[in-house]
């Protein structure tokens, strides 16, 4: 196992006075592990877009890498081009370039309707300002009309200017290398790193993956339903099961792991110590 693999974390913007502490307090025992940089998520349509301002200005301030999520359905290119500045002038040099989802209720999608519109604004904007991460989907994104379509959706991202890419998450080993070399054959080289979302509650984990188009394996999803409601049980596995993967990534020469927290400390430091990469 190798120490050379750069890892990154990503956080959700709290909700609540409380939740911004306990965020606080995980993130200093996560920046432990020296990330290359944090990541925050953004809520299309003025959601969470105040909160996602909040963190990834603290965590700048402490002196960490932040990458704030920007999502385009919905918005405006003023809105965007004000969002962009205040980002520039706070010093953000990575930017999570996403389409999002619309919000429920709206019906007009905005100015920029897909992610590479918004990857080919921001380059417009502010030239070589921001490394932009793109979204990947080794499954496929769940509303793609063909793997064919979604491959060729990844590709026109990529083309407008995206430095490298972050998976959905996935624990079919098999996806991710199918992905990458797919993307290989059309000539797109960018990094493509793998989402990572360790395991800490079963109901969550098929709650999320049936959102967002992610497989849980039959057996996987068979021995945690045989936990019950065994949490000890659960997460003991999660972390066997996970640790396994992040390995047979490494050892396929995956650029990087990005770890989905969910706001917690233990399971991505528990994933990483065994790694040996903490």
């Amino acid at each position: 196992m190798t120490k050379n693999t750069p890892i990154s974390i990503e956080f959700f913007p709290p909700q609540t006075n409380e939740g911004a502490e306990k965020l606080r307090s995980a993130r200093a025992k996560l920046a432990e592990l020296q990330p290359e940089f944090f990541s925050v998520t953004f809520g299309a349509g003025g959601s969470t877009q105040d909160r996602t301002f909040e963190t990834v200005f603290e965590i700048q301030q402490e002196g960490h890498e932040a990458a704030p999520h920007l999502s385009c359905i919905g918005s405006t290119r003023s809105n965007i081009r004000l969002i962009l500045e205040r980002y520039r002038k706070a010093g953000i040099h990575r930017i999570v370039a996403l389409r999002g989802d619309l919000p429920s209720g709206v019906v007009d999608p905005g100015e920029l309707r897909y992610a590479n519109e918004l990857v080919a604004f921001i380059r417009e904007e502010t030239g070589d300002q921001f490394h932009i991460e793109v979204a990947a989907y080794p499954e496929y994104h769940p509303q793609a009309r063909s793997p064919e379509a979604d491959l060729l959706a990844f590709q026109r991202k990529v083309e407008a200017g995206a430095n490298s890419a972050i998976t959905q998450y996935f624990y079919n080993l098999d996806a991710y290398l199918h992905f990458r070399d797919a993307c290989a054959a059309l000539g797109v080289h960018v990094p493509i790193v793998p989402g990572i979302m360790p395991i800490v509650s079963f109901s969550k984990l098929a709650r999320f993956s049936d959102a967002c188009g992610a497989e849980i394996p039959r057996w996987m999803r068979r021995k945690l339903e045989s936990f019950g409601d065994d949490t000890d049980s659960i997460r003991a596995f999660g972390l066997e099961v996970v640790t396994r993967l992040c390995e047979q990534l490494i050892a396929a020469g995956a650029p990087g792991l990005h770890f989905y927290s969910m706001n917690q400390a233990g399971p991505t430091t528990e994933i990483v110590r065994r790694l040996g990469l903490g």
